[in-house]
């Protein structure tokens, strides 16, 4: 096959899209396409509007945190919830919601009745829904997936999904933003969310096993939490994502600060800025749906680890608009590397009757652990400006690569005698 000039092997192909023979998970991939760039869309607009409203690096971070912080206290427990409840009902349950608030956030820009504080409480519902869906979501794609192999594969192209909408929705937000202002976006936003639901509800996925159990939630909870610290391999992964989090992942929510300030541009340059990170994030997902040899992903997370830190770091001093394009590709495709090898090593690896509760401790070390760092960061820039924090922040995600990449053979062992055991 030919793409772009460029040949490429049938079997690449039929190996990097070898999840889509279960029906399911092409309904589940079809309809989170649509939606993802809708939420792609709503992103852009979110932080523009917010940053056209009042110029702010700190309420910047502010609403980041607000829509983030849920996960904090949430996620742990709903992850319990996703080892015990129907997934696929949970889920559309929360998209559902998500679809709600998309319209209400449209109904009060379009209308000119919103302010600052109904922003913050809405990003807030918002992460609400987020922290519920999440672990459900990510512990349903086994549920779609039969075979064990394909799993990695199923993660892969979850990941390229999502960063294709990346790369698509911004700069059509950026666009939109222009032409017919935020509140349309919201909108958009609202009406894709029509065709995630349309495919959940056209799935014909075989009945939960039930999940009885006798002790409370905070046990279980409890059991999860020693489980995942006891596991080594699992233990290093997450401390490694959780560093990165906290100091790598705040940058996004600075992203207008950088397109309007720094680099001296409009809505439309914030929106390529974060079209080359998902262009590079949809690139590392495309290279990891490739890959089938699970024991390689231990090293694969330090390299990424280290170019995502690296890249970032340039990127934060960078004043030349296409070194910034160029290191934001970079920094999108080692990030997406790093947490999607980890997702995918610790669904693996993980017991069936705990892996809602250990996806939810992943999430949680990501979308728990950021809003805290978004704040911080916001808090710092208004001290020493936005590139300078980033950058300071980058060198802390160097170290803790570093650190991780000085365990990684203590992983890669536990790793592979995980895979003989499978």
């Amino acid at each position: 096959m030919i793409f772009r000039g460029i040949q490429i092997p049938a079997g690449t192909l039929k190996t990097i899209f070898r999840a889509f023979k279960y029906p399911n998970y092409r309904l589940y991939y079809y309809g989170q396409s649509i939606s993802l760039i809708g939420v792609w869309v709503q992103n852009i607009a979110m932080g523009w509007l917010l940053y056209r409203l009042t110029g702010s690096a700190l309420l910047l971070g502010t609403v980041a945190f607000a829509q983030q912080i849920p996960s904090l206290f949430i996620m742990p427990f709903a992850g319990v919830l996703a080892d015990r409840f129907n997934r696929r009902k949970v889920i559309i349950i929360s998209q559902a919601a998500a679809m709600l608030v998309a319209f209400f956030l449209a109904f009060v820009v379009l209308t000119e009745i919103v302010t600052i504080p109904m922003i913050i409480i809405l990003a807030a519902v918002n992460g609400i829904i987020l922290a519920f869906d999440t672990p459900f979501r990510n512990s349903f794609v086994p549920d779609m997936i039969t075979q064990k192999e394909d799993l990695g594969n199923a993660i892969a192209l979850n990941s390229s999904l999502y960063n294709l909408a990346r790369f698509i929705g911004p700069p059509i937000g950026g666009v939109l933003i222009a032409w017919v202002g935020e509140g349309w976006c919201f909108f958009i936003n609202g009406v894709s969310f029509l065709a995630v639901l349309a495919c959940l509800f056209a799935m014909k996925v075989e009945k939960q096993k039930a999940r009885l159990r006798k002790a409370s939630i905070l046990y279980e909870l409890k059991e999860g939490i020693s489980y995942a610290f006891h596991y080594k391999a699992i233990r290093y992964l997450l401390m490694l994502v959780m560093f990165s989090s906290f100091f790598g992942l705040p940058f996004q929510a600075l992203l207008p600060v950088f397109a309007a300030d720094v680099l001296d541009g409009g809505s439309e340059l914030l929106g390529l800025l974060t079209g080359a990170l998902g262009m590079g994030a949809l690139t590392g997902a495309l290279w990891l749906a490739s890959r089938q040899r699970v024991h390689t992903i231990p090293v694969s997370i330090f390299r990424a680890a280290l170019l995502f830190a690296v890249a970032l770091g340039v990127f934060a001093l960078s004043p030349v608009k296409l070194l910034s394009f160029v290191m934001m590709a970079a920094t999108g495709f080692g990030m997406i590397v790093l947490f999607n090898s980890t997702n995918t090593l610790i669904q693996t690896i993980a017991d069936e009757e705990k892996r809602g509760r250990v996806v939810a401790l992943y999430s949680l070390s990501f979308m728990g652990i950021t809003p805290l760092g978004s704040l911080a960061a916001g808090w710092l820039a208004e001290y020493i400006g936005v590139p300078w924090t980033v950058f300071a922040f980058s060198l802390v995600c160097i170290v803790s690569a570093l650190l991780y990449g000085s365990r990684v053979k203590v992983v890669f062992r536990r790793v592979a005698r995980k895979i003989k055991e499978l």
